[in-house]
């Protein structure tokens, strides 16, 4: 993995939807190695089949995005406590053979509740510290904000309007934030205003006005099948699917429509956290090593094909020929297929690449 943070995409909707694809496509090809998912089920926990609601997402990776091949876990972390604990080091190092974490539909503050400050929390942070990609969708993408719509609370219960402290993702990166998924939603037709994630644009606006004073916050507005891909690395923001993402900063408005990119610092004042910055060490350190023996069971698990051995049996020969130009062809096409040469004194060893 990386030593600089990977991607970061929040998805206003449509994890399964056909227009999702291409979005998965993009982020897939950007790995430029294996794909391996693992799918945290802690947004829907509280459901009886947040099981079913984690694996309809991996049948629809593993159907739509069949050319890549992922590898998809589910990391049955449902709660604080309990055997299935985000708590539990033992379900939650699942985690660390992947380098695409998802997490998607279920309750944002249930999401909060059940992650803040958990090992699962730390885990998913360190993860992509060392350059995992993640993902997050619908009440996912609304959890990572500072301060979180109680969606479920307010359009379904009928509470009466108010925030809940988010998990705030972005404060790592000096970013205070404040995520809308469903952004153009327009589920009430001309009868009722469901736009602003259900809660219309009057709502939404007595919402904003009950806001503690934050003068670097940015409201981040996501379209249904939009994502908006933060890529810290690289300091710069793009926007992909079919719709548009709003920032709105005060007064000022910003709208950015699929296929375009833009400077991160339209989020606010962006700084790169140290590797383990904000991490408790023992996390961080074993997260490391998680990553590392990972790493170490995917290449003592591969085996080189006949292929591949025919194409090290004919660089041997190039080299005892002195066709030195012929043998590095070779080497770049066996690396092309997995597997880095190595010539020792007892004659070519492969390691598989990572």
């Amino acid at each position: 993995m990386s030593s600089q943070p990977g991607p970061i995409v929040l998805l206003g909707s449509g994890e399964t939807a056909p227009n999702a694809q291409k979005i998965y496509h993009r982020l897939f090809t950007q790995l430029q190695e294996e794909v391996r998912v693992a799918i945290l089920e802690t947004p829907a926990g509280f459901e009886p089949n947040s099981d079913y609601v984690a694996e309809q997402i991996a049948v629809y990776l593993r159907k739509r995005l069949q050319n890549f091949r992922p590898a998809v876990t589910i990391v049955p972390a449902r709660r604080r406590d309990g055997v299935l604990s985000t708590d539990n080091p033992e379900i939650v190092g699942a985690l660390y053979n992947a380098n695409f974490l998802l997490m998607g539909p279920g309750s944002p503050t249930y999401t909060v509740r059940h992650l803040r400050e958990t090992y699962a929390w730390h885990v998913l942070r360190a993860m992509n510290r060392l350059g995992a990609t993640l993902f997050f969708a619908s009440a996912a993408t609304l959890a990572m904000s500072r301060q979180t719509l109680p969606i479920y609370e307010i359009y379904k219960v009928g509470e009466d309007l108010h925030w809940k402290p988010g998990l705030d993702f972005f404060d790592d990166f000096g970013l205070s934030l404040i995520f809308v998924s469903h952004w153009n939603n327009n589920d009430g037709g001309d009868v009722l205003d469901t736009s602003r994630c259900y809660l219309g644009q009057e709502r939404f606006g007595r919402l904003l006005a009950m806001l503690p004073d934050d003068p670097a916050r940015r409201i981040v507005g996501i379209d249904e099948n939009t994502a908006l891909v933060i890529e810290p690395a690289a300091a710069r923001c793009t926007v992909h699917g079919v719709g548009t993402v709003v920032v709105c900063h005060g007064e000022e408005r910003r709208i950015f429509a699929a296929g375009t990119t833009f400077p991160i610092d339209v989020l606010g004042a962006f700084r790169l956290p140290g590797a383990s910055d904000g991490i408790p060490p023992v996390v961080w350190q074993a997260t490391t090593d998680g990553v590392a023996a990972s790493r170490r069971a995917r290449q003592e698990s591969r085996i080189p094909g006949a292929e591949v051995m025919a194409l090290v049996e004919e660089r041997d020969e190039a080299r005892r020929r002195k066709d030195w130009a012929e043998s590095d062809r070779l080497r770049d096409e066996i690396h092309a297929r997995g597997w880095q040469v190595q010539d020792t004194a007892g004659g070519s060893r492969l390691e598989a690449v990572d």
